[in-house]
């Protein structure tokens, strides 16, 4: 399952207002301090992805991935865009922030 709130679509409407809308990927990314964390960036849908559409947007996360981190919920708040999965993470170094992490 996958979940995106209202704030986050409404976020993402906004970076698409002057733009073509292209399908929005959501995948496990390096993130600070080397640690996992999901990420999205534009990209086309493959054979081995789910795609879910919501609120006019085409969410695009690999199928395989999606059996290991689901549910996923996209959420977009002062800070940013946050993210939650069922994947535990370990915690990152205290020098770097480790919100959007899965965890």
């Amino acid at each position: 399952m996958l979940e995106v709130t209202k704030s986050a679509t409404e976020k993402i409407a906004e970076y698409f207002k002057d733009k073509e809308v292209s399908p929005i990927r959501i995948f496990l990314n390096a993130g600070g301090c080397g640690l996992p964390s999901l990420a999205m960036d534009l990209d086309e849908p493959k054979d081995t992805d789910d795609v879910f559409d919501i609120d006019g947007f085409k969410f695009i996360v690999d199928k395989e991935f999606m059996k290991e981190a689901e549910p996923i919920k996209v959420d977009f708040t002062r800070s940013g865009f946050q993210f939650d999965c069922a994947i535990e993470f370990e915690e990152g170094c205290s020098a770097c922030a480790t919100s959007g992490d899965c965890g």
